[in-house]
């Protein structure tokens, strides 16, 4: 039977979609099925399914995860009592719970339902579904007392109706006398009670939603500049140079469409990075000449003008209590909510409190959802990382997404001014230090600019450069030029113990990414090559395949060099090393110089490391398919059953990887470099911000295998 988890809440505005998402992330962790269940929904879309099924991939049919509507449900209740409303509601939930191996409910939200005694309704049906129960309560702008108040009394309600509470989660806490207080029910209630804070990158709407709200057009802008956060609302109405100072970080500008001077002034400042804004509204369907339009397309390309017929009162009561909210369209606001979540929620405590059995299989969510795990959790401190791309938007994404799940220290290369002029144009909050202080300390995960050009350590770098490569003639004066580029600037941050690892790649050749540290960090001790694998996440295991993106032709010894490797690397991510060396041949089947060169390989690895399972040559179809090895080589302890697949030449490799990703719909993380003394990673120059965020965790796992660098 699934097992279920029902959050629901007291009352209206309580941000439980947070908790949700989080609870969520939890269950995918630990389960391949999991369903959800609206008992009771309002008409039109439901913009957080909408975003659960983006995220989580999730196959389950739409029209099952709802029960019915409230208006159905008041009416049914109305006429044929409580009884029959839970009846229906039951059967339907058991239609969605049979396939999963657990589901999550989605409580009602008390807004406008027309049902009686709601929170008892809740209640109920979680008792009959057997499932857990997560309240979530609201506590936007209340004093202490009353927080406390509403947590006791929410604990009471539902606990005296029997609901099996497994936690109690206070939301929007601004206060920290509120939150010391909350927290002090820990230890006089018997479920632990978590508090999340108000988050106000959660509360910004952006400028898409500000456009749905008002009915707005849109005369200038792009998909980036649409998806900014509104901090604040600044209406123009004095003349220029009192207007400018009024101006802040991500601040929508209201102010009717004939005043062109503000229109200019507004963006001529964002284009200057004092300060960055969200966009212009233009009210009173007032449109500015085409000259105004195209100086301002010019001043702030992508920056958003709008324009609304309604005059700006008007236009202020639909925005002042306006919020952000969590759909498919604002993927980096799940990733706020979800870093969230898991920076003031015990979510290992809390897992076990679900009581999921753990899926035998390892689905490439759970893959992904443990190697984050593994990053901020498997070292005695946090790693620190350098991305020599600063100015990127994929990495600027990736850096927030990073540093909000708390999974490493970063440090970002570039020129700071356009560093942070395109994080706030890109709302990326990365909280940068200003210019010449130290980032904060303290239990989060903290980011900073340096930019080679100017940086201090650029005259240390060189003379450590230049005695490196001495014997290549490398003089002082060469090398101040060379590590001022920004991939070497980078490595020698590695080099010199500075930064844990390097990911780069994301607009730079993998030369450019891996030249450097061939020449700066070379080889570990005991390995002769740099090689390569790909985590290959297919729907029910974890492969891995070596060498895909660094050895064209390998010999024998190089061959056996990167099968050993790439086994020390599948045992550090938690996949079991049963090493297949590739071949056209199976076994004895076949001859010529490179079937020849797999049998040789095969031997020496299998001199080297005894312990390691390795079979070959052996072909593909008897390496992962039992029935085939079945034939081919029965008594193989691989065959059938290989986790390590190492391709004869970087041609096979390249093709089949790709071929497996674009036709069995498999996720490929990497490639993941190994047989350096550091790691450094390369990025795919098409990474998405995932694949960014993934590379970078790898990487910090291979850095805790590192001994403790000093600190950054």
């Amino acid at each position: 039977m699934a097992r279920s988890v029902y959050v629901t809440g007291i009352g209206r505005s309580d941000g439980r979609q947070v908790v949700e998402l989080g609870v969520m992330e939890l269950l995918t962790r630990q389960v391949d099925r999991v369903g959800v269940f609206r008992p009771l929904v309002h008409d039109g879309p439901d913009r957080l399914y909408d975003l659960l099924r983006s995220r989580y991939r999730l196959s389950q049919p739409a029209s099952s995860v709802f029960g019915m509507s409230y208006e159905e449900a008041a009416t049914l209740q109305a006429e044929q009592g409580t009884d029959e409303l839970i009846s229906r509601l039951l059967e339907r939930y058991h239609r969605v719970a049979d396939p999963y191996e657990a589901v999550l409910v989605l409580g009602t939200d008390f807004a406008d339902t027309g049902l009686p005694a709601e929170l008892a309704l809740n209640a109920r049906l979680a008792n009959e579904f057997g499932a857990a129960v997560l309240p979530v309560v609201a506590a936007h702008d209340q004093a202490p007392d009353a927080v406390v108040a509403e947590v006791r009394n929410a604990h009471h309600a539902y606990a005296s109706l029997g609901a099996d509470l497994i936690a109690m989660v206070a939301n929007r806490v601004a206060e920290p006398a509120a939150a010391e207080a909350v927290r002090g029910l820990s230890e006089r209630l018997p479920e632990p009670v978590y508090v999340l804070p108000e988050e106000p990158a959660l509360a910004a709407p952006t400028v898409t939603q500000i456009k749905e709200a008002t009915g707005a057009q849109v005369l200038l802008g792009d998909h980036a500049g649409l998806s900014r956060d509104v901090r604040h609302l600044v209406f123009g109405g004095a003349h220029l140079p009192a207007f400018l100072p009024a101006l802040t970080e991500g601040c929508m500008v209201i102010t009717p469409g004939d005043r062109s001077d503000l229109i200019i002034g507004a963006l001529a400042a964002h284009s200057a990075g004092s300060p960055a804004i969200a966009g212009v509204l233009l009210t009173l369907d007032e449109h500015p000449g085409e000259q105004t339009l195209a100086l301002a397309s010019r001043l702030a390309p992508g920056t958003p003008v709008l324009v609304v017929t309604e005059g700006s009162m008007e236009t202020a009561d639909a925005l002042l209590s306006l919020e952000g909210k969590l759909t498919a369209a604002t993927p980096r606001k799940a990733e706020i909510a979800l870093g969230l979540f898991e920076t003031h929620v015990d979510t290992a405590r809390l897992s076990e409190r679900l009581a999921v059995e753990r899926s035998a299989r390892v689905t490439p969510m759970m893959f992904e959802h443990e190697l984050v795990e593994r990053s901020r959790a498997g070292a005695a401190r946090r790693q620190h990382l350098v991305l020599p791309e600063g100015e990127e938007e994929r990495v600027l994404r990736a850096a927030e997404v990073l540093l909000r799940r708390n999974i490493c220290d970063l440090t970002l290369l570039g020129d700071p001014v356009t560093v942070r002029k395109r994080a706030a144009e890109l709302s990326v909050g990365l909280d940068l230090p200003a210019d010449g202080e130290a980032p904060a300390t303290g239990g989060s995960a903290t980011a900073r600019i340096v930019d080679p050009q100017t940086s201090p350590l650029r005259e240390r770098f060189a003379a450590s450069y230049a005695k490196l490569r001495a014997h290549k003639g490398v003089t002082h004066e060469l090398a101040h030029d060379v590590v001022a580029d920004v991939s070497y600037f980078g490595t020698m941050m590695v080099q010199e113990g500075l930064a844990d690892g390097m990911v780069s790649g994301a607009v730079h050749s993998t030369a450019a990414t891996i030249r450097p540290a061939f020449e700066i960090i070379r080889t570990e001790p005991g390995a002769s090559t740099v090689s390569s694998v790909f985590f290959m996440c297919l729907a029910d295991r974890v492969l891995v395949y070596g060498d895909c993106a660094v050895v064209p032709d390998p010999d024998a010894e190089q061959l056996a060099d990167i099968a050993i490797q790439s086994a020390t690397t599948a045992a550090r991510f938690g996949v079991e090393p049963r090493i297949a060396m590739l071949s056209y041949s199976t076994g004895t089947s076949g001859s010529g110089a490179d079937v020849d060169k797999v049998r040789r390989a095969t031997e020496l690895v299998r001199e080297r490391r005894p312990d390691l399972l390795t079979e070959g040559p052996i072909q593909y179809d008897a390496a992962v398919d039992p029935s085939v090895a079945a034939t081919k080589l029965p008594d193989s302890k691989v065959a059938g059953r290989a986790t390590v697949l190492v391709f004869p030449d970087l041609n096979t490799g390249n093709n089949t990887y790709k071929a497996v990703q674009r036709s069995a719909g498999a996720v490929a993380v990497g490639p993941v470099l190994q047989g350096l003394r550091k790691p450094v990673n390369d990025l795919s120059r098409g990474a998405l911000v995932q694949d960014i965020v993934n590379t970078v965790a790898i990487t910090a796992v291979q850095a805790q295998a590192d001994a403790p660098g000093p600190g950054a």
